[in-house]
């Protein structure tokens, strides 16, 4: 759930710090709103992690610009919504395949040399997308290449920019960087398509991009800042091999096994993104794009207010909450009567899928050995990347069959049938603990050295 309520995740304040484990346990340094706020710590203590949350923060706008300028070109050139959809056919095959690559690459080679290399290659593709919109005649075929050679770049660059954050903070302040990465995430794909629409519409594509091609200077020369991050001494050689290795990993750790399948659970059952249209046509057309941009606006929302995620330790029982609060905030979008419920239905499950999201990046960067986590990084691009689009093809055909309303509502209680489900079946997962999980990597890794020496 990365496209991306409250009440149902039952946070229990413990002050003693006692018994059971709850969902959340105060940690007695901070109270009220303050414990609230977004922490900042991670800016304030690393270096390397205030230049890569700058750098990527501001290409990362530039990109969700050309994200939506794409498209729109290519249907100001064709006049066709299937050559549109297409592009993302272009998308899918690249992404899937080099999230593999990239992830083996991302435990063999220089994680910054690698994100520093691909973003070279991503600023290059938008050049070539820049001289292509000054042409007499735009070429179409141009931004079907250009829309594959990015997934292919983001499913190389992606593993080794995930696979950073562990190596430039605290395993303690993995939770509150995991929020500040949503943060800047959150304000590039609300402000960056809107800015993004709104030049293409006054000043056309060719600004746009060169908008675009000029925020990856400035991700360049803050990449080039950074310290190296060199691979282990015995990093594993890109293979079948070692991608099957990392597989075997996360299909023998139930809490990463259960991160993956109650995330595609909750995209392929709940993901209501292809009925917007149709259920804009009930509300009036003019809301289609208040419906896209709903689920961000509770996504930031969680963002601001992440500070308590610190207090958390129960993070598979948060997951597996999150998931099932986003089923019924679906439920609700497809159930209300007028357009603002459906967008509090629509807030509402984007907050919950921000909580689901901080807290399975927070399980993948507690728990996941170094000389893995590239490939871990991959499978979990291809995790997360797959359940949205499968998800939506499955929305259209059971539309298509049982009307608008019927799909999205049967689809949220899928949903939490699937969590439930897949919570009882994953003990290890339900029963994951934050304060478990860093101390177990550290023996985990000290073993493997151990036996290698």
């Amino acid at each position: 759930m990365d496209e991306h309520p409250h009440a149902a995740t039952h946070l229990t304040p413990d002050p003693a710090g006692a018994g059971e484990p709850g969902l959340a346990v105060a940690d007695g340094d901070r109270a009220g709103w303050r414990s609230l706020v977004i922490d900042l710590t991670p800016l304030r203590v690393s270096r390397d992690f205030r230049l890569l949350f700058a750098g990527q923060g501001v290409t990362l706008f530039g990109s969700m610009m050309t994200f939506v300028t794409l498209p729109m070109q290519m249907f100001q050139l064709t006049h066709s919504s299937f050559a549109v959809g297409m592009l993302s056919v272009a998308e899918f095959v690249p992404m899937i395949s080099m999230a593999f690559v990239g992830g083996a690459l991302a435990d063999y080679v220089d994680r910054r040399r690698m994100v520093r290399a691909t973003e070279a290659l991503l600023a290059a593709g938008t050049l070539v997308l820049i001289v292509n919109s000054l042409l007499p005649r735009p070429h179409a075929w141009i931004l079907f290449v250009c829309a594959g050679l990015f997934a292919g770049l983001n499913g190389l660059q992606r593993p080794s920019l995930e696979a950073l954050v562990p190596r430039v903070v605290p395993p303690e302040l993995i939770a509150s960087a995991a929020a500040l990465r949503s943060l800047s995430g959150s304000i590039g794909t609300i402000g960056g398509p809107a800015l993004g629409g709104l030049l293409v519409a006054t000043r056309g594509a060719t600004f746009t991009y060169a908008i675009d091609f000029a925020t990856f200077f400035v991700s360049l020369v803050a990449l080039w800042m950074m310290r190296a991050i060199p691979p282990p001494l015995d990093a594993d050689r890109p293979s079948l091999k070692s991608v099957g290795d990392g597989l075997r990993y996360a299909m023998n750790r139930q809490e990463l096994l259960g991160t993956y399948l109650v995330d595609i659970n909750a995209m392929f059952f709940a993901m209501p993104m292809a009925l917007f249209p149709a259920m804009a046509d009930r509300f009036g057309g003019a809301s289609a794009g208040l419906l896209y941009s709903a689920p961000a606006v509770g996504a930031l929302a969680v963002t601001l207010t992440s500070g308590w995620t610190k207090r958390v330790h129960r993070h598979g029982l948060a997951v597996a909450v999150a998931a099932a609060t986003w089923g019924v905030a679906i439920i609700a979008f497809g159930l209300a009567p007028s357009l603002p419920l459906a967008l509090a239905g629509l807030v509402a499950a984007g907050a919950a899928d921000m909580v689901s999201g901080l807290f399975r990046m927070t399980i993948w960067n507690q728990t996941i050995p170094d000389h893995l986590r590239g490939r871990l990084a991959g499978i979990e691009m291809v995790s997360y990347m797959s359940g949205p689009q499968l998800g939506n093809a499955r929305a259209g055909a059971v539309a298509s069959l049982v009307g608008v309303r019927a799909a999205v509502v049967s689809g949220g209680l899928l949903c939490i049938v699937g969590a439930a489900a897949l919570a009882l079946l994953l003990p290890g997962f339900l029963r994951y603990d934050g304060r478990e999980g860093p101390a177990r990597k550290r023996a985990e890794e000290e073993a493997r050295l151990t036996g290698l020496r």
